[in-house]
């Protein structure tokens, strides 16, 4: 894992095309760049269930579109010059437990909340909650900056 002269040295970002993880890819890169570290943008994808006696239409593509949003999320995050420290993954595997999973190779995982604004906005997702409470290393959840609405 971690070593003597590199702190930090794997920054595991869960990206999902949303905003919040969009900013969270840029806040790895904030922490990583002054530490050398690696940033290591990753989606994770999966086939949906299919029940017994059920056969889903069109089923295929989910593995394209995971890596068609990826891709948009790093440029989003960076522009058109990907980062030579940022490393771009796609994993087939529900985030969640996936994300858990690999953070046992990586020294912290960064994600966005995806909670809504209000009450809601002061909540955590299904995945930031489980990875705060259940990742093998330092978890940091980011939200999107606070916009201005009111702003002429």
């Amino acid at each position: 894992m971690s070593t003597a002269e590199t702190p930090f040295a794997r920054i595991l970002v869960g990206v999902d095309g949303s905003e919040p993880s969009v900013e969270a890819l840029r806040q790895a890169q904030r922490l990583a760049l002054p530490l050398g570290a690696k940033v290591l943008a990753t989606a994770y994808w999966d086939y949906p269930q299919v029940y017994a006696g059920y056969v889903m239409v069109g089923i295929e593509g989910f593995e394209e579109r995971a890596g068609q949003i990826l891709d948009e999320a790093v440029t989003k995050a960076f522009g058109p010059e990907t980062p030579s420290n940022v490393v771009v993954g796609l994993v087939r595997g529900h985030p969640r437990e996936s994300l858990i999973e690999a953070s046992r190779d990586a020294d912290m995982v960064v994600v966005g909340r995806r909670g809504h604004g209000g009450f809601g906005g002061m909540l955590l997702g299904s995945v930031s909650s489980a990875l705060v409470s259940h990742a093998h290393c330092p978890v940091l959840v980011v939200h999107t900056p606070e916009t201005d609405h009111n702003k002429s």
